[in-house]
């Protein structure tokens, strides 16, 4: 197997003792709360606390990784000998991968008979999460760099992203949604169900009127969608831990989901979705 390094950033939404037993490193990103100039890293901050402060008002905005930071920790690498890939967080959602690509180009130049390759993920949170532990499993079974890229990208489109949120003022904010869509919907407790396309944009699928509503409509495209419903399944929530259980629930008790594991939706993704968010990812015929 080739000496090389996985790299992802915590857009992924794994904690850091999960990819460290994964054997990967990861690069933070960083946010602010519009109420002062301080910039906190994912790990800085707990999650309660993060969507305590949003709870209160409070407005957080992020910011795609910088060339010099991927500099930094590539050409560490490529020092010790070793190659570097890339897993990025979806370029349809932030402009990290180009900026990766950038410093690959030019680090690859730089270190003659080295590779540092990016491979869009084109999936976000516990999609990007699973879609790296299944780069981790096909790297263990002896996969060069190479072909790890190419497996990766081979594979992002059979990622599925479900979800739903609490509040559809985060969605307004980031433009998501328009704002009549988000007043309207707020009165009339309209929840719309969500997934990331196979472009990796954020794409709204449906309305459901209630959040129990908006449950099941996850649930229901995992009957629809899933391979194999004994397949890992990542189940992510933004502090609402009860609605994740529910959902598990739901596809364990109706469809057989066996391999759950819960992750919580951290800052770089939340500042964008709010707290209450309930998002679901399978290995899926499609996205």
């Amino acid at each position: 197997m080739d000496n090389y390094v996985i790299y992802v950033d915590l857009a992924c939404d794994m904690p850091t003792e999960i990819l460290d037993k994964w054997g990967v490193k990861n690069i933070p990103l960083s946010f602010i709360f519009d109420d002062s100039e301080q910039q906190y890293y994912s790990e800085d901050m707990s999650v309660a606390d993060f969507y305590a402060r949003m709870r209160e008002g409070a407005v957080a905005r992020t910011s795609a990784i910088n060339c010099e930071t991927f500099r930094e920790a590539f050409e560490k690498e490529l020092q010790e000998g070793k190659d570097v890939i890339y897993i990025a967080f979806s370029s349809g959602l932030s402009n990290t991968y180009n900026n990766a690509l950038m410093v690959a180009k030019e680090l690859t130049e730089k270190y003659e008979g080295r590779r540092v390759l990016v491979a869009d993920s084109r999936a976000a949170s516990g999609g990007y999460g699973l879609l790296t532990y299944f780069a981790c499993k096909k790297r263990d079974e002896g996969a060069d760099i190479s072909e790890l890229a190419d497996y990766v990208e081979s594979i992002r489109d059979n990622i599925c992203h479900w979800f739903t949120v609490d509040d559809l003022v985060y969605l307004k904010r980031g433009g998501r949604i328009n704002p009549a869509l988000a007043l309207v919907g707020g009165m009339l407790g309209i929840k719309p169900v969500l997934h990331v396309d196979e472009e990796g944009h954020l794409v709204k699928e449906s309305n459901a009127r209630g959040r129990k509503a908006s449950v099941k409509a996850i649930a229901d495209k995992f009957a629809e969608l899933a391979v194999d419903p004994g397949d890992t399944i990542f189940i992510s929530h933004g502090d609402c831990l009860a609605d994740a259980e529910a959902l598990a629930g739901i596809i364990r008790e109706k469809y057989g989901a066996k391999d759950i594991t819960f992750t919580e939706i951290g800052p770089i993704i939340g500042a964008h979705s709010g707290p209450g968010t309930l998002a679901l990812f399978f290995f899926a015929k499609n996205k």
